[in-house]
C-alpha cells in the first residue's frame, strides 16, 4: 500500500500552544515571571493603595492555582500589601491567542487584571507603547468585567476602546472559574469570555506608526491585585476598610498563549496509480494552496508500518506531472491516500 502525504510540517491546526504557565509547580516559575517591587509616585498611573512585595504572603502557588493576595498592612505610607508579576525581559508575544482561566473576586475596592504592554514601554512610556487589557474587574460586582485598548495618536493623546460583558447565566459570578481570551491578528483584536465573542475591534489610530500600529509589536505580560485606585472612584481607605475582607485573593489556573498557524493545504487531486512489472506509476495534480511538497510512503499490509520510500526533492520541482517509484515489492491494486 502506498500513501502520499504532505511534510509533516504543513498540516497544522489553526492554534499550537507557544508558552504556557498551568501554576503546577511548588513556586512561582522564575522562568517566565519577575515581581515589581515597592510603590510608584503616582500609585502605578491610577492612585493605587498597595505597596507590591515579593513574598509568599502575596504570591504563592498551591493545588495547581496561583494565588495573589491583597493583605492589609501598612508599608511605606501604603495601607495594604499584595502582589504584581509581569513576563518582561522573559516573554513577550506579537499576534496570536491568549487564554486566562480565573477566578476573581467580589470584594468592594479590589481590582484584579491580567494585561499586556508593548516592549517599547521602556522608550516611548505608557500609551505609545499601547495596553491590552486581558481582563479586568471592579471588584465590587459579581457578574461585571472588562477589556479596554490603551494606545495614543498625535493629535488626541490617549485614546482606548472599552467592551464590557455580564455574566448572565443564573448564580454565575466572577468568583467562578472563566476563561478570558484574546485573539490578536495583523488586522484585528477579539476579546472572548469562555465560548463567547464579546467584542472584536478592527480600526484603531496611532502617533507610532500607520494602522495596525501600534498593535503590531511585542507585549508582555502583566498579572496584578491591585487595592483602591481611579479605576475603583478612588475610595479612601476607611471605605476600602469597609467594604472588604482581608485577605483578598484572585485564583490563576493558567495562562496559555498561542500561534497563529497557517491552515493546512488542500488535498491534491486527480490521484491516480497504475503498475506494470515491477514499477508503480503515480500521477496527480498540486494542492492549490501552499503544500510544499509530498511523501511517498509503502507498507505490504494495510494498516501495517509505513516506510518513507521518496518525497518531493526526489523529484523534478512542481507542478508534478508524472512520476515513477520503483519498490522491491508491490501490491498489485496499491491504495494512495492523502
Amino acid at each position: 500500500m502506498l500513501v502520499m502525504l504532505p511534510p509533516p510540517s504543513v498540516a497544522r491546526a489553526a492554534w499550537q500552544l507557544g508558552w504556557s504557565d498551568e501554576f503546577d509547580g511548588a513556586n512561582l516559575d522564575a522562568t517566565k515571571w519577575s515581581f515589581d517591587f515597592g510603590k510608584d509616585a503616582s500609585g502605578w498611573g491610577n492612585n493605587e493603595r498597595e505597596y507590591y512585595k515579593a513574598r509568599t504572603d502575596n504570591a504563592h502557588i498551591s493545588g495547581g492555582l496561583l494565588h495573589i493576595v491583597a493583605r492589609q498592612e501598612s508599608v511605606g505610607g501604603f495601607a495594604y500589601i499584595s502582589a504584581r508579576i509581569k513576563s518582561q525581559g522573559l516573554f513577550s508575544k506579537a499576534l496570536g491567542r491568549l487564554e486566562f482561566r480565573a477566578r476573581l473576586l467580589e470584594r468592594l475596592s479590589c481590582w484584579p487584571t491580567l494585561w499586556m504592554l508593548g516592549n517599547k514601554i521602556t522608550s516611548a512610556g505608557w500609551r505609545v507603547c499601547a495596553e491590552i487589557d486581558v481582563i479586568e474587574s471592579q471588584g465590587g460586582s459579581a457578574t461585571l468585567v472588562q477589556r479596554t485598548l490603551h494606545y495614543s495618536d498625535s493629535v488626541n493623546g490617549h485614546l482606548s476602546q472599552t467592551a464590557y460583558f455580564g455574566l448572565t447565566a443564573a448564580g454565575d459570578s466572577v468568583t467562578n472559574f472563566h476563561v478570558y481570551a484574546v485573539e490578536w491578528t495583523t488586522n484585528s483584536i477579539k476579546w472572548m469570555v469562555d465560548s463567547y465573542t464579546v467584542q472584536t475591534w478592527r480600526a484603531w489610530s496611532s502617533s507610532t506608526g500607520a494602522y495596525p500600529a501600534p498593535f503590531n509589536q511585542t507585549f508582555f505580560l502583566i498579572m496584578n491585585l491591585a487595592v483602591g485606585g481611579s479605576y475603583l472612584s478612588n475610595p479612601t481607605d476607611t471605605q476600602i476598610n469597609a467594604g472588604i475582607l482581608f485577605p483578598a485573593e484572585m485564583q490563576s489556573d493558567y495562562v496559555r498563549v498561542y500561534d497563529l498557524a497557517p491552515a493546512p493545504p488542500s488535498q491534491p487531486s486527480g490521484l491516480n496509480v497504475s503498475h506494470r512489472d515491477t514499477k508503480v506509476y503515480l500521477s496527480w495534480s498540486n494542492s492549490t494552496s501552499g503544500a510544499s511538497g509530498y511523501n511517498i510512503k509503502r507498507s505490504l499490509s494495510s494498516g501495517g508500518t509505513c516506510v518513507i520510500m521518496a518525497n518531493s526533492s526526489a523529484f523534478h520541482q512542481p507542478p508534478f506531472t508524472r512520476s515513477t517509484i520503483v519498490p522491491t515489492q508491490a501490491a498489485l491494486n496499491p491504495d494512495v491516500v492523502y
